[in-house]
């Protein structure tokens, strides 16, 4: 026994010494993806952690004459002051309404999309409609805004369509009405990402073995409920996946999309909470308030991302980590 206990000692050594080899040569052998991902993790620690040093001016009265460190120290009294806000309450209310109509009608029709695309047997015509469906995501809001703008105006072609089917008697100036600023706001979201979106799933589609679909046919199912039965579920993840960050990003608002279809007139209906740290941050050169507030909807958004992340990981057993 001792003898036996004394040879797996020397053995055991030796064993980590030949792991740690492979290990070493592995690394070596993956030298330039090595330098590539550690460039990555270089350039995240520089833009990403390295700056949230600046958010203790969420806690201070901080100006551009003084640094963030000889700023005075005000503790919560930012926090405190948005909560009293009289703003509050419809800011909250726009970012909440617009995200919600987004996350529950944006969310389920690029993969209604990548469904019925995927069901396309003329490669040519798929392509076409493809090309046609996420050519608007390479368009920056800016021109997209121009284009929506001309198209809503009280002579623009929604007018001129409707009162030629008698549907309105008068042309409406869309984006000077409150009332019509989500809608707006929700269907100019979809048009411009449903094709963007889809390719996600058109990609996890794409990865369903055809053996399911062969053996369905024999079986007799129909375009449907091989949609329903093989499809949806071999994709599952990867909308688990992309609902997940959806939902840690419900109070992310576009601001780029807002800030240009947005005017004075529609102001109670477009005011988020991106537009209200904008104004108060850069316009008011409030920086420590407007800190504030983007702390607090950083939090929430930490909060809404785990709880999802959680909440899906009981129910089809995927998450983000």
């Amino acid at each position: 026994m001792n003898a036996r206990a004394g040879i797996e000692a020397e053995w055991e050594p030796a064993a980590v010494k030949a792991k740690e080899r492979k290990l070493w040569r592995k690394i070596v052998g993956q030298r330039y993806l090595q330098i590539m991902a550690l460039l990555g993790v270089a350039w995240m620690i520089v833009f990403n952690y390295i700056p949230m040093y600046g958010v203790i001016i969420a806690f201070k009265e901080f100006d551009i004459i003084h640094s963030i460190s000889s700023a005075p120290w005000v503790g919560l009294d930012h926090f405190k002051e948005f909560l009293e806000d009289d703003s509050l309450g419809y800011v909250i209310k726009n970012t909440l309404g617009m995200s919600l109509l987004k996350l529950v009608i944006g969310f389920p029709l690029p993969i209604l999309f990548a469904l019925l695309l995927n069901e396309i047997r003329s490669i040519v015509f798929k392509k076409w409609i493809q090309t046609i469906s996420y050519l608007p995501h390479f368009l920056s809001w800016v021109i997209l805004g121009g284009i929506l703008a001309t198209w809503l105006a009280d002579v623009g072609i929604v007018n001129k369509v409707l009162m030629a089917l008698h549907l309105i008697d008068q042309p409406i100036t869309y984006l000077a009405e409150p009332k019509y600023f989500w809608s707006i706001v929700v269907t100019s979201d979809i048009w411009k990402e449903i094709g963007w979106s889809a390719i996600i799933y058109l990609a996890a589609i794409s990865s369903v073995s055809p053996e399911l679909y062969e053996a369905a046919t024999i079986d007799g199912a129909g375009r449907m409920q091989k949609m329903w039965n093989i499809t949806l579920p071999s994709i599952k993840g990867t909308i688990s996946i992309l609902f997940i960050l959806a939902v840690s990003g419900i109070l992310n608002s576009n601001f780029d999309q807002i800030l240009v279809l947005r005017n004075s007139l529609n102001e109670t209906s477009s005011n988020v909470i991106d537009v209200y740290v904008y104004n108060v941050g850069l316009a008011e050169s409030r920086y420590s308030y407007a800190a504030a507030v983007g702390l607090i909807k950083n939090v929430i958004a930490l909060a809404l991302l785990l709880g999802a992340n959680s909440i899906t990981k009981r129910l089809n057993n995927t998450s983000l980590f």
